[in-house]
């Protein structure tokens, strides 16, 4: 063990700017954060504005406040593959259509997550439909990815829906009021401190690093009003990173000492934090985990462990097309009245729980 028990020592190991996309340590591979200021919806589920002055097709420009990426009508990541990894998208405002080579779709927003085990190679697209033709259409997401060990890297393709309401939340009162909520999409979170039993997360897929009871994977997002104070437990495992993202919000105190947002900070994640909050209402994101520790060559959106993976990956795909594409667009999306839905390969089909 470290000694970063040691009474007095600090527990942040270091601070870095926020950059786009976020620096993360193994076992995530990248983190990125999109707040998109859309406005009004058009027809056709795009914006209802100009796009000149626009890279259309990679536009990453942020005019006006928001980006069309990859689309070219409606906003977002036309089909691409993926292997070796695993994409977790929270979706916090605003909505993505998902359409995949093995045939799955969905529709999903508003604190939903999805979780896709790209595995041994799949193909899909992640649109930002904008609906609303009478007020502005924010949309506001991570998408983390997380690796996979050597073992499961050619794993079978899966994914899996979080509803919102399905996942686990805390909420803490301090003695002047204040208050923190925690979302725990993956990782048990005990505060054993204020006498809370552990929460914990809903189940990750069967083949990710987060299945395996000692990689101490962890993703929770936490609001904090003003002033509000909390203890952010230490984790369990050893050997255990953690990375604690201050995305919204001016200033807060971690660990007793002065941190101006919007920052990256490592901490020691042997020792619980505490976090206090300055005057307005601050977001954090916290990734946690055991670091698989393994090679790790990485070509765009493939991962494997070696050059030679690589070479075979690309062979691969260019050989199968990891299944093929099945819409007629490269960019879907879905019906302007649809409601949030799922519906997996092989036609099974899952919705949120009627409220």
């Amino acid at each position: 063990m470290s000694d970063n028990n040691t009474p007095g020592k600090s527990p942040i190991v270091q601070v870095a700017p926020l950059g786009f996309p976020w620096q993360t340590i193994d076992p995530f591979l990248f983190c990125v954060y999109h707040d998109d200021a859309y406005p009004q919806a058009n027809g056709q589920m795009g914006p209802q504005a100009s796009l000149a002055g626009r890279q259309i097709g990679q536009d990453f420009s942020r005019k006006d406040g928001w980006s069309m990426y990859h689309g070219d009508t409606v906003p977002g990541f036309p089909s691409h593959p993926h292997r070796g990894f695993e994409t977790v998208t929270i979706v916090r405002k605003g909505l993505v259509d998902h359409s995949d080579s093995l045939g799955a779709t969905a529709r999903f927003g508003g604190g939903d997550v999805q979780w896709l085990t790209a595995g041994k190679g799949i193909v899909h697209s992640e649109m930002f439909p904008l609906l609303d033709a009478g007020a502005p259409n924010p949309l506001e997401l991570f998408q983390i990815w997380l690796n996979l060990p050597a073992k499961n890297k050619m794993a079978e393709p899966h994914f899996t829906m979080f509803w919102s309401d399905a996942i686990p939340r805390f909420a803490s009162d301090d003695a002047n009021g204040g208050r923190t909520e925690v979302a725990v999409i993956a990782g048990r979170l005990g505060d054993a401190a204020n006498g809370q039993d552990p929460i914990q997360p809903l189940a990750p897929p069967p083949a990710s690093w987060a299945a395996q009871a000692d990689a101490d994977v962890a993703i929770w997002t936490i609001k904090m009003t003003p002033g509000a104070q909390w203890t952010l437990p230490a984790a369990t495992g050893e050997g255990t990173r953690r990375m604690l993202y201050f995305f919204k919000g001016a200033v807060a105190h971690i660990g007793g000492e002065r941190i101006e947002g919007p920052v990256a900070v490592e901490l020691h994640a042997d020792l619980a934090v505490a976090l206090a909050n300055g005057d307005e209402e601050s977001e954090f994101l916290v990734l946690q985990g055991r670091p698989i520790a393994e090679p790790v060559a990485q070509y765009g959106p493939f991962v494997m462990n070696t050059q030679a993976e690589i070479s075979q990956t690309m062979a691969d795909y260019r050989r199968t097309q990891f299944g093929g594409w099945p819409w007629d667009d490269a960019a879907p999306v879905h019906d302007a009245q649809a409601a949030r839905f799922a519906r997996h390969p092989g036609g099974r089909e899952e919705a949120p729980a009627a409220k």
